[in-house]
Order: structure tokens, then C-alpha cells, then sequence
């Protein structure tokens, strides 16, 4: 019973507490089609032995990403992280209990946000950036309420390039907030008309580079014609070693720079914990969701670290709040900034050429078989082709042969109508002997 404390009584006395007449009427709320039916598909009691065994069991049906050859990308990519990222990650001064709102007894975790928010400031070529968010989604959803506050227009538009997810997760709160979400069909290089979408309603344009098809598109006549309406430019990146190699949003005119920085430092992880970036232009950070760290001096003039802005709502008044954003995905953000200083400027513009080559080699390979498109004519490490067949198909038959291909489309855009498409992403960690297997292998689906 040790993990079972609670009798039937008990429950029943805290209902009555409560008012509540069982237990499922406290979820009430949510709606019907998103509540399980019944139990979960696992042993209803165990012992800790039998649970262990049952967990391996399942854990032992899935494949790693580093067994065999490994096309996956739009939006979570397999780098190599350097065994010193969890190594250091460990130290003492880096494991401050939860938030570090007493700057005397968190100086390590104050520190490193700070360096963190320095690092994503001059990756995204922007002016200041704050101290993480969940994840690129969410971080693309919160801007696009900041420019919501910031313009008080109620209209975003999004491209037909920006990532299926994204899309969703935006719309989510945007219908909350009461904004108007515009977004154009999907398209390979969709940025090439989002601008007959600005009006003077528009709160903001969000555009994605490389966007999810891999195209790398210079958005800077966008955030022109977005400025000349009074509106914002959100940049998304999901694969933020692109930043390495690429103008950065900064240079091409955005007001606010959103990412996935699940690339440097940070596993796949099944999915998550990620670590969102959000960086803007000074003018606006009274607007930023989040926190800020900054630099100071203590009583004694000694250099010291502090919570410099919080303008979630656990800290301020809820109707002044710019979100209510619960944590700022810390250890992520430090495993970020751990393997950014070991690169460095000159080893991310080295790791990001590496990533480019890679995929062209990719790209290369793959256009000689037959019933194989290259779509993506501007890429970085990541592209679309389109299959004479269905793409989920051909994932599936490649799986058998233990051959990752990559993302079908579909799966992320059910209803686009773009089921022959497929999407590759080809990193540091892809080899020689991966493409080959991987070329080999399609051009025998294929025929």
C-alpha cells in the first residue's frame, strides 16, 4: 500500500469536502472526446519487480535514433551531444532548487541564464532575449499575443511555410485571446505571397526560416511590408543551428525572433522537454512574456545576477501580466548554454557548414532515384521531395528494413493534400554509409 495511501473513505471524505459528488465530476470541464474510457492498458496493481519488467518490455519496442540510419527533422533534430553537456550540467553550482528568486543562494543558475539569454541575443541578432520558455510552439504562440498587446489590432497571419504545429498551438490561444488567424495553404515556398495578407488590421506576420519544407527564405522585404502596415514580424526557426550558417531574423528586419533550441544541447528525448527562445528589439521588452536576468553588483561591488524583469502573472497583477508562462525549462536552457560555450562562434558556423554539406549530399543522392522530386531549392539541412507513391507508405516499408527515412507530410498536415511528400533532414551525425543504405533501399521501393 505503500504507493496506494488513500482509501476508498478517504477519497470519499475529500469529496465531501469539496461538494464534489465523485470524482469525475471535477473534470467536467473537459470535454468528453479528450477524457480516457476506462483504465489504462497496463496491469491495474504490481509489485516493483513486475512493473520494472513490464516497462523494459515496452521500452525494448522502440527504436533509437542512433541504430541505423536516421532522416527525421521537422522540428526535432538528432545531433551529437557532447558527453561534457551532462558532465557539467551536474556541477553543484547549476543545481539551485526550482526558480531563482533569491538571487544570494542562486547565483549559478542566475549566471548561466544570463550567458543563455547573451547567447540566443546574438544568435537571433536581436537585442535582448529572456530566460527561455517551453518550447518553440509555445514561445511562437506567446509572441504572437505579445504583438496582440503591442499593436492592439486583432489579426495575425501566418505563412503556408510555418510548422503544422506551430499553427495549431498558435490558434489555440490566439482563439482565447481573440485573435483572427489567418493562415495560407501550405506551400514549399510560401513566403513569396504572405505579404498580400497584411493589412492595416494585422497585428503581426509569422513567417518561419528555413520553414517546414527546408526552404531558407530572406524575409526581409516581408518585414517591410509588414512594418509599412503597422504590424510585427515573428521569425521561427525550429532547427536553430541554421542560425550558424544563415542571416539571422535580426538582419532580415524582425521584431520578435521565436525557436526550437532542442538542437544544441538537448536530446530528442521522445518529444520533449525542449527549450523554447524568444528574443525582441529593445523597444518592446516591457512586452516580453517571461523572465529577464541581468547583471549587477552586490553591497560590496562585487559582479552578482538577478531576476531583472517578471512580468508573469505569480508576480504581478494578472490584468498586467504579458503571460502566465510556470517555468522557463531551466535544465534544458543549461545544457543550451553549456554546449553553445563549447562551440563557440567558430564551432557553430563550423557545425552548421558540416549540416549543409551533409544535407546536399543527401539531396544529391536521392534526386537520382527514379520516382524521387527534390522540392526544396534553398535549404540548410533539411528538404521536401515528393514520391511517386505515398510517402507514409515508404516510411513504413523503409522501417522494416530499419531505415528512418524521415516525416511524411501527412502526418503533420493530415489535410493539405500533400501525401506524396516527404521530408529529410540530414545532420552532422548522418554518414556516407547512411545515404547509401537509404538511396538503395528507396530505389528498390520504388520500382
Amino acid at each position: 500500500m505503500r504507493y496506494l495511501p488513500l482509501t476508498a473513505d478517504d477519497r470519499a471524505d475529500m469529496l465531501r469536502q469539496i461538494g464534489a459528488p465523485t470524482i469525475d465530476a471535477l473534470f467536467e470541464d473537459v470535454p468528453a472526446a479528450a477524457r480516457r474510457a476506462g483504465t489504462v492498458d497496463l496491469p491495474a496493481h504490481a509489485g516493483e519487480l513486475e512493473v520494472e519488467r513490464q516497462v523494459s518490455g515496452l521500452a525494448a519496442r522502440n527504436r533509437a535514433a542512433g541504430q541505423g540510419p536516421f532522416f527525421c527533422g521537422a522540428g526535432a533534430y538528432r545531433h551529437h551531444v557532447p558527453a561534457s553537456v551532462d558532465h557539467i550540467i551536474q556541477r553543484s553550482e547549476f543545481l539551485t532548487s526550482y526558480t531563482p528568486y533569491q538571487p544570494e543562494i542562486a547565483q549559478g543558475t542566475l549566471q548561466y541564464l544570463f550567458e543563455f539569454q547573451t547567447q540566443v541575443a546574438a544568435l537571433t541578432g536581436m537585442d535582448v532575449a529572456n530566460a527561455s520558455m517551453y518550447d518553440g510552439s509555445t514561445a511562437a504562440a506567446e509572441a504572437v499575443m505579445m504583438a496582440h498587446r503591442v499593436t492592439k489590432r486583432a489579426k495575425a497571419v501566418l505563412s503556408g511555410g510555418l510548422h503544422p504545429h506551430y499553427a495549431e498551438v498558435i490558434k489555440t490561444l490566439a482563439h482565447v485571446a481573440g485573435v483572427d488567424v489567418v493562415r495560407q495553404p501550405a506551400a514549399i515556398d510560401a513566403e513569396a505571397d504572405v505579404c498580400s495578407q497584411i493589412d492595416l488590421d494585422t497585428a503581426c506576420v509569422v513567417v518561419q526560416t528555413p520553414n517546414v519544407f527546408g526552404q531558407a527564405t530572406d524575409v526581409t522585404k516581408i518585414a517591410a511590408a509588414a512594418h509599412a502596415a503597422g504590424a510585427l514580424l515573428i521569425v521561427v526557426t525550429t532547427e536553430v543551428v541554421s542560425l550558424g550558417l544563415l542571416k539571422s531574423p535580426g538582419e532580415m528586419g524582425a521584431d520578435i525572433a521565436v525557436a526550437e533550441g532542442q538542437s544544441i544541447g538537448v536530446g530528442l528525448n521522445f518529444g520533449g522537454p525542449y527549450v523554447g527562445l524568444f528574443a525582441v528589439r529593445d523597444k518592446l521588452v516591457r512586452q516580453m512574456p517571461g523572465r529577464l536576468c541581468g547583471e549587477t553588483v552586490d553591497a560590496e561591488g562585487r559582479r552578482g545576477f538577478v531576476l531583472t524583469l517578471s512580468t508573469r502573472e505569480q508576480h504581478i497583477r494578472r490584468d498586467k501580466a504579458t503571460s502566465n508562462i510556470c517555468t522557463n525549462s531551466g535544465l534544458c536552457a543549461l545544457a543550451f548554454t553549456i554546449h553553445m560555450s563549447l562551440l563557440g562562434e567558430t564551432g557553430l558556423r563550423q557545425l552548421a557548414a558540416i549540416n549543409h554539406t551533409k544535407a546536399k549530399s543527401l539531396a544529391k543522392a536521392l534526386a537520382g532515384v527514379p520516382g524521387v522530386t527534390v522540392l526544396t531549392s534553398r535549404f540548410f539541412n533539411e528538404f521536401a521531395v515528393r514520391l511517386a507513391k505515398p510517402a507514409a507508405g515508404v516510411v513504413d516499408s523503409l522501417a522494416e528494413e530499419g531505415i528512418i527515412a524521415g516525416v511524411p507530410y501527412s502526418r503533420l498536415d493530415p489535410k493539405a493534400g500533400l501525401d506524396d511528400v516527404l521530408l529529410l533532414a540530414a545532420t552532422e551525425t548522418t554518414t556516407p554509409a547512411d545515404i547509401e543504405a537509404l538511396t538503395a533501399a528507396l530505389t528498390r521501393v520504388m520500382s
